[in-house]
């Protein structure tokens, strides 16, 4: 009988999509407050901030909300449409700054970036082509690779791309060739295993196709019932997230075993940071499913995670 996978450099965590958080505020979703309450009382020590304006954004409040709570943060999400070209590079050049700064003052190191949507994230209805042409490709390529030189050169952060559904790179193939056009100095990759198998691609595929690309990831396991209902239908991610499409460990794909036995193959400190897309969801709904979900993935072999009531 082989021995158990040493996961031990595999650092687990989770964000506050977990809990239903998709917009910086929103009477759909839990306040910051309650957020950052629950999150020790689940088990997390680690958070991700969230959409950029969720969290406190004066560095000197968050970090006493935080210690005061036992939490740290190991990233930050911001979305971009860097596909329109210089315009949205230099927005995007600012509102990443922002973060890069606040993630600096709390000790963390990952930015994520996540590509803008063409379907509008409460309707659900299309803004814009799912298609680039080539000029656009162009942009978004040269773009993250700028985007992501900024945030190393001028603030030590690293950038990480979020392939995501809905969005121009979401399927294997597009993960795959953005990975070849941009240049790893600058951009790696958020491996969502959620999205990457929503979209039918193979997340230990990509693991090995390109190990040195995968710098951070979140943890997510789709159900594929709901999944096919959404190809059937042509429903936008919205829809999708409604019907239930995100589930917790371990009711859903990709499997967590071998799929974290091949993230701790490439033998370097990761983040899997949980989420469970639960947007709109009752505010005392997200935390007895965070709770379980923590304890399966500890049962897997991740951590940390610590009991209630904790000591700093």
């Amino acid at each position: 009988m082989s021995a158990p996978t040493d996961l031990s450099r595999l650092r687990l965590g989770t964000a506050p999509d977990s809990w239903g958080v998709w917009f910086p505020e929103d009477p759909q979703q839990v306040t910051w407050q309650q957020y950052l309450d629950e999150l020790p009382k689940a088990g997390y020590v680690w958070t991700e901030l969230g959409p950029q304006g969720f969290l406190p954004q004066d560095p000197e409040q968050l970090r006493d909300e935080l210690d005061s709570r036992g939490l740290q943060v190991c990233g930050g999400t911001v979305f971009a449409g860097l596909h329109r070209g210089k315009e949205a590079l230099d927005e995007a050049i600012e509102a990443f700054g922002r973060e890069a700064r606040l993630l600096s003052a709390v000790g963390a190191k990952y930015l994520v970036h996540l590509p803008e949507q063409y379907t509008d994230m409460h309707t659900g209805a299309a803004t814009e082509p799912g298609q680039l042409d080539l000029q656009q490709w162009e942009n978004l390529v040269t773009g993250t690779n700028e985007l992501g030189r900024v945030m190393l050169e001028e603030y030590g952060i690293e950038l990480v791309f979020h392939p995501h559904v809905d969005t121009h790179v979401d399927t294997q193939d597009r993960v795959e060739k953005f990975l070849q056009d941009t240049d790893p100095r600058y951009v790696n990759l958020c491996l969502d295993t959620g999205h990457i198998s929503y979209c039918a691609g193979d997340n230990i595929e990509i693991i090995r196709n390109f190990p040195d690309r995968i710098h951070y990831v979140h943890l997510k396991q789709i159900d594929p019932e709901v999944r096919e209902r959404v190809r059937a239908e042509n429903l936008p991610l919205s829809e999708a997230v409604k019907l239930g499409a995100m589930v917790e460990p371990p009711y859903g794909i990709p499997a967590m075993p071998p799929l974290l036995e091949a993230l701790a193959d490439l033998d370097r400190e990761i983040f899997t940071v949980i989420e469970q897309d639960l947007y709109p969801v009752e505010p005392d709904v997200p935390l007895p499913i965070a709770a379980r979900t923590a304890g399966y993935l500890v049962a897997c072999g991740l951590g940390p995670v610590r009991r209630w009531p904790y000591n700093r």
